[in-house]
């Protein structure tokens, strides 16, 4: 064999100068046959002969050779070290210009060899890309595309292959790509031949790399992609295969018009007819694909116009059978579920409806199956869509007489931080009544808990939630009380650095909240608000001409407030607030001037 090997390999050299078409042929099915018994052996006695150079000059349209010739590039491509060579040896611009070539074996071969040769080799891709070798491919492609004879098929097949490995994991081709338009005549392909297994996954795999990247997505959206995918994902029986169809409708989902377009095609019946299936199983293919196909349910959820339709004023079929899910006692379900309604519930005549028809209720029971070592995703999901179902003023009051704050407070000793900022985020929504923000401030476990979360600061989240929710529970219940237990448990000082947050809307929350400390409590607080240094900072934020209009307002209505504590006012007559002041009287803001002569005159009468 290896003696053949090289005689063949010398003989090749000689018959390739001179051209004899016999002689050659016979060489090259010998080493067509060396390479079927043992490829990579005999790709690097190829390599060491350096025959590669001379099959570039074989490379010729008219020859009847050039699909043998092909065909051996395309076999020795398969080994990676293999693909460099090629490129050195000139092999890709002759290949590309056999592309213009009207025998069909020669473009299946000369397919598979540029195919290879792309595979996973930078400078492959590189050399076909500067030979313009993907736009004669994707022409072929649209050109052959309603022909459905199996020859023809294969070839498609290739060519779909070739490109794939020619842009694969790399978006500046993949781009280059979608420029060319490939997506629609990929998209015709799939619906023309999606009686042929290897030419649909082939399509299949081309989508999942395309779909990743974000400017593929307007493209595929003016195609019928949603209707021809969720055609063929009916067909399927095997897991492999809905599998792989699931992988592009993932990425493609993301985009709200091709949601839309998938809702319209009927994939959710696919996917409540999967969960269904699945619900009981306890094989672990069966698992992957309730999941997946809960999670690209809640996806579709997302969009506006998609959730909006499904939701079908909350008497749809699918909403009531998301509903089912929250009861059930697979978690998977559970957490699909309350995702899911927390995406319906994203307007409010979608909150009122759910909240008035007992929606609620299951989510607390939900929360109550998960309050020890619960699934913290589940915990997470429903709290999400308390929160937003807490959003319409009609609701807050009753969700409190449905007990829901008794329900978030029993997740205060979560150590998880997800799961502290929707609780968080559940009671802020929930005490814009006076009673609840009185109940809940003066709940001394609840607030020690937000004093000890205002110091999270590796969570800005939790961080912010807490000193929102502590300010609230100050300006909604206006109480001496609530006042009193944040002063014992330390909360001041939160409030006072709270004041000069990055946010203007926190800032704003902040000094509302003190303001009414010191109108209400001032004695009680005044010692913490002196170490907190808050008339240093009052005066910062007088000073700094950055501060938006209402800071300003609310930082001299505080300062007034504070002339009450000996202490404080004492602060204020040493950093010379009259000069800051009377310059804001003049200020282009008429409650901000107004403001300024009323505090200068405060502060005059008191020096």
């Amino acid at each position: 064999m290896a003696d053949n090997l090289s005689d063949t390999l010398k003989k090749l050299k000689i018959t390739a100068v001179d051209r004899t078409e016999d002689s050659l042929e016979g060489c090259l099915d010998c080493l067509l046959q060396a390479l079927a018994q043992n490829n990579m052996e005999t790709s690097e006695k190829i390599q060491e002969s350096g025959i590669l150079q001379l099959f570039a000059s074989l490379l010729i349209p008219q020859s009847s050779c050039t699909a043998k010739v092909a065909n051996i590039i395309a076999e020795v491509a398969k080994n990676e070290f293999m693909r460099t060579p090629c490129v050195d040896a000139g092999l890709i611009s002759p290949l590309v210009q056999l592309l213009n070539s009207k025998d069909q074996e020669v473009l299946l071969q000369t397919g598979r060899a540029l195919g290879n040769i792309c595979y996973d080799s930078h400078e492959g891709r590189s050399a076909v890309d500067q030979a313009g070798g993907a736009q004669i491919v994707i022409d072929h492609l649209r050109s052959l595309c309603s022909i459905t004879d199996p020859a023809n098929e294969k070839l498609l097949t290739v060519f779909c292959g070739m490109l794939m490995n020619y842009s694969n994991e790399n978006d500046s081709l993949q781009a280059q790509l979608i420029n060319m338009g490939v997506i629609p005549t990929l998209v015709k392909l799939l619906g023309i031949h999606c009686q042929n297994a290897a030419l649909t996954e082939m399509c299949l795999v081309a989508f999942g790399n395309l779909a990743e990247l974000e400017s593929s997505k307007e493209q595929f959206a003016s195609t019928n992609i949603a209707e021809e995918l969720v055609k063929l994902f009916k067909k399927q029986i095997e897991h492999d295969k809905k599998e792989m169809i699931f992988e592009v409708l993932a990425p493609l989902a993301e985009n709200d018009a091709i949601k839309l377009q998938l809702v319209e095609a009927g994939l959710v019946e696919c996917l409540l007819e999967i969960v269904q299936q699945k619900v009981d199983s306890d094989k672990e293919d069966d698992i992957a694909e309730l999941k997946t196909a809960s999670d690209l349910m809640v996806l579709l959820l997302l969009g506006d116009e998609s959730m909006q339709k499904l939701f079908e004023g909350g008497k749809g079929n699918v909403f009531q059978r998301v509903l089912s899910w929250i009861p059930s006692n697979n978690h998977q379900l559970q957490l699909a579920g309350a995702l899911a309604i927390a995406n319906f519930a994203r307007n409010d005549g979608n909150c009122i409806h759910m909240v008035d028809n007992g929606i609620v209720e299951k989510l607390m029971d939900l929360l109550d199956r998960h309050v020890e070592d619960g699934n913290v995703t589940v915990q997470h999901a429903a709290l999400s869509a308390l929160r937003n179902l807490a959003i319409p003023v009609i609701n807050k009051a009753k969700m409190l007489s449905a007990g829901v704050t008794e329900a978030v407070l029993k997740f205060l000793k979560s150590e998880m931080p997800p799961v502290q900022f929707k609780l968080l985020g559940t009671l802020r929504m929930l005490i814009d009544a006076q009673e609840a923000a009185e109940q809940l401030g003066k709940n001394v476990k609840l607030v020690e808990r937000l004093v000890e979360w205002c110091e999270a600061k590796d969570h800005a989240g939790v961080m912010g939630e807490s000193n929102r929710l502590l300010s609230a529970l100050i300006r909604h219940s206006k109480s001496k009380d609530v006042i009193k237990t944040i002063v014992q448990s330390g909360g001041i000082k939160h409030l006072v650095t709270m004041a000069t947050s990055e946010h203007v809307i926190m800032q704003n929350e902040a000094l509302v909240a003190l303001a009414l400390i010191a109108a209400l409590e001032l004695g009680t607080a005044e010692k913490d608000l002196e170490s907190a240094k808050l008339v240093q900072i009052l005066h910062r934020l007088l000073a700094d001409e950055r501060s938006a209009p209402e800071i300003k307002y609310n930082s001299m209505v505080l300062i007034c407030a504070l002339m009450g504590s000996e202490c404080l006012h004492k602060e204020v007559q040493d950093l010379a607030f009259l000069d800051v002041v009377s310059k804001l009287r003049s200020h282009e803001n008429k409650s901000v001037a107004q403001q300024a002569s009323l505090t200068e005159q405060r502060l005059t009468v008191e020096s």
